[in-house]
C-alpha cells in the first residue's frame, strides 16, 4: 500500500503523505515508509532539502487506531521519531490542514514550518486520558515557551494558524493557495547553498538536542503505554464513538 507521494523538484525532495479519504491519519503502513522517506533521503547526495506536506484538505489527522492486526512494522513510531531526529538535512513540513496529535506535533521535529491559512492544530492527548508524544515536551516548550506550550498540550485545545505562528511554532502563515509555493521556494533556496554548510549548522543546532529529544519520546512512550486503556482513555474512546462529552470528574 502507497500511503505517500514522493518527488524531487531539483533538489527539493517533496514527501507527500497521501491517504486524503482518512485525512492523511498515520498509519502503521505509513509510519514505516515515511521512515524509509526520511532514510533514503539522508543518503542521497542529491537531495538537499526534504518538504512534508499532505494531499487534499488535511495535514493529518493523527494516529490512525483502526490499523491492519496483520501488518508487522518495520519502524513504527519510535523509528519513525528516530529517522527525523537524526535527518542531517534541512527538513521543512508545509501544513496545508488541520493537524491533530502526531499531526501537530511533527511541527516541533521541523526545522521550519509554514502553516495555511485556514489549517489548525491540536494536541488532543489529555481529553483522551493520555500524554504528549513526538518529543513535544521537549520541542513545545523551547519553542512556543512555557506557558503557551503547556496550555497547548495540557487543554487539548485548537490553535489556530495565526496562533501557530505567534507562538513560534511555525514560520509563516500562507493563503492556501501560496502555501506550497511559498514553502517550496524556501526549500529551493537552501537546496542551492552549499550542502557541507547546511549539514554543519543543522549538526551544531540539533546536537545538544538529538539526546534530549530521543530521551523525551523514549520516555513519553512509556507514560502512554500505562495510560492507555486505564479508565479515563476508556471514557475518552467510548463518549467519542457514543458522540457524546467525556465525563471525567469521577478520575
Amino acid at each position: 500500500m502507497n500511503t505517500l507521494n514522493v518527488r524531487d523538484e531539483g533538489a527539493v525532495r517533496v514527501v507527500q503523505l497521501d491517504r486524503p479519504d482518512a485525512l492523511n491519519a498515520f498509519s502503521i503502513e505509513l509510519m514505516d515508509e515515511l521512515s524509509d522517506a526520511f532514510l533514503a533521503a539522508a543518503e542521497e547526495a542529491s537531495v538537499r532539502v526534504l518538504l512534508l506536506t499532505g494531499a487534499g484538505r488535511a495535514f493529518s489527522a493523527g494516529a490512525d487506531l483502526k490499523g491492519n492486526p496483520d501488518y508487522v512494522p518495520r519502524h513504527a513510531l519510535p523509528g519513525l521519531l528516530k529517522a527525523i531526529i537524526d535527518f542531517p538535512k534541512p527538513f521543512i513540513v508545509a501544513v496545508n490542514g488541520l493537524g491533530v496529535g502526531i499531526g501537530a506535533t511533527i511541527c516541533g521535529l521541523a526545522d521550519l514550518v509554514y502553516i495555511a491559512e485556514g489549517a489548525r492544530l491540536r494536541a488532543p492527548f489529555s481529553a483522551l486520558g493520555l500524554t504528549a508524544e513526538a518529543a513535544s515536551t521537549v520541542t513545545f516548550p523551547a519553542q512556543m515557551g512555557r506557558q503557551r506550550a503547556n496550555w497547548f498540550l495540557l487543554s487539548a485545545e485548537w490553535m489556530s494558524a495565526r496562533e501557530v505562528v505567534d507562538a513560534g511554532l511555525a514560520l509563516e502563515v500562507l493563503p492556501g493557495e501560496a502555501l506550497l509555493p511559498r514553502a517550496m521556494a524556501q526549500a529551493a533556496k537552501l537546496a542551492a547553498l552549499p550542502p557541507a554548510s547546511l549539514l554543519a549548522t543543522k549538526s551544531l543546532i540539533m546536537q545538544p538536542l538529538r539526546a534530549q529529544m530521543k530521551a523525551s519520546y523514549a520516555e513519553e512512550n512509556v507514560q502512554m503505554a500505562a495510560l492507555r486503556g486505564q479508565p479515563a482513555n476508556v471514557e475518552a474512546i467510548t463518549a467519542f464513538r457514543e458522540k457524546r462529552e467525556p465525563d471525567f470528574s469521577s478520575f
